[in-house]
């Protein structure tokens, strides 16, 4: 018996809401399973496990997070503005009624010392993509500077991302970041690579 799509978006809702929105990352199946309003042999019969759930969740996740990113690189007047419109991004994704605290994936790399390989595929390729998108949009700035700038910038947007979870300092962290990262592009060669 397949489970109908309202229910499978239901358990997605509510396992965002929950895990993401609210920050409460290591919330039991049981609070999801009520926020959702269905069983858990429902839940088992349209995704295996909570961590398949999980994974569901994320890369519904990182597809809207990516829509978000490519509107910010559409309205970029540059190529210096495309690459630095990820930080715009995550400034327009987190004022959404679903942004989060911090990063979706960093909280759930940081909740497994041992993550199960279904959570492991898909922080994996959220950081796959991260750096395949930037090495792309570096290319016409810095060329075959590319992947370390991309590498640099994965670097800054993490520390940024992280210390949204420091209080009062998410203001000054994205135009901190920005410019760090302005900064990393402009002078791509002192990163040393």
């Amino acid at each position: 018996m397949s489970t109908r799509e309202s229910t499978r978006t239901r358990l997605l809702d509510a396992a965002d809401e929950l895990l993401f929105a609210a920050g409460a990352t290591n919330a039991p199946v049981d609070r999801i399973l009520e926020r959702a309003g269905v069983s858990p042999a429902t839940l088992y019969r349209a995704y295996g496990s909570k961590e398949a759930l999980v994974a569901a969740t994320l890369d519904r996740r990182h597809e809207a997070w990516l829509e978000v990113w490519d509107a910010a690189v559409a309205r970029a007047g540059s190529d210096r503005d495309r690459l630095l419109a990820v930080f715009d991004a995550l400034d327009d994704f987190r004022r959404r009624r679903t942004g989060a605290r911090w990063c979706a994936f960093l909280g759930t790399a940081a909740g497994y010392v041992d993550p199960p390989p279904v959570l492991a595929a898909a922080v994996r390729q959220e950081t796959e993509a991260l750096r395949s998108r930037l090495r792309r949009l570096a290319e016409p700035l810095v060329g075959d500077q590319a992947p370390v700038v991309a590498d640099a910038l994965v670097l800054v947007l993490s520390g940024q991302l992280a210390v949204r979870l420091r209080p009062g300092m998410t203001r000054t962290s994205a135009r901190s970041a920005r410019a760090i990262a302005a900064m990393v592009v402009d002078h791509p060669d002192r990163l040393g690579a």
